[in-house]
């Protein structure tokens, strides 16, 4: 006799229909519309949020008064000598200097410390490539061209307004 043959035939499994779900499908089907609606709101606060002008706050009346007597500059185009120009920027950014940090004696500086004391206010400005800054105006004929001009005084301007 054959042992296989007392064996009693298979059973076959109930069926499992899809409805009702499990628990876990419960919650699933109730988090997932919320979530829809999150990434919703989400994305539509980061496109409204992209589309808003950034306003600058307002300036303090020193950081304006020296925006406005560095507009008032008149810049050394087409070889003027460079000399005088630079020296009144470096008057611009010293009487600001000696208002706003006063125990650092930072207007009693020159050459590299002063770009470096600069620099370490607002590196952002990056003047510290500028030595033409403080050795311009000892040169006997110092002449700039359009582009280095227009990087100088952006570089000042960008100073005075984010300085720390």
């Amino acid at each position: 006799m054959n042992p296989l043959e007392q064996l009693e035939p298979l059973i076959a499994p109930p069926a499992i229909s899809w409805w009702p779900p499990a628990p876990g499908w419960w919650l699933l089907a109730l988090l997932l519309p919320a979530l829809l609606w999150a990434a919703i709101r989400l994305f539509n606060r980061l496109r409204r949020n992209a589309t808003k002008p950034v306003t600058e706050t307002p300036l303090d009346p020193l950081r304006q008064a020296a925006l406005n007597e560095l507009e008032q500059l008149r810049k050394p185009y087409d070889g003027v000598d460079a000399g005088p120009w630079l020296q009144q920027l470096n008057a611009i950014l010293k009487r600001l200097c000696r208002e706003r940090y006063p125990q650092s004696h930072s207007h009693t500086l020159s050459s590299r410390a002063w770009l470096a004391f600069l620099d370490s206010r607002c590196p952002a400005a990056g003047l510290t490539r500028w030595m033409i800054l403080v050795e311009g105006a000892y040169r006997p004929r110092c002449s700039l061209d359009d582009k280095a001009i227009a990087g100088l005084h952006q570089a000042v301007s960008i100073w005075i307004r984010k300085h720390v």
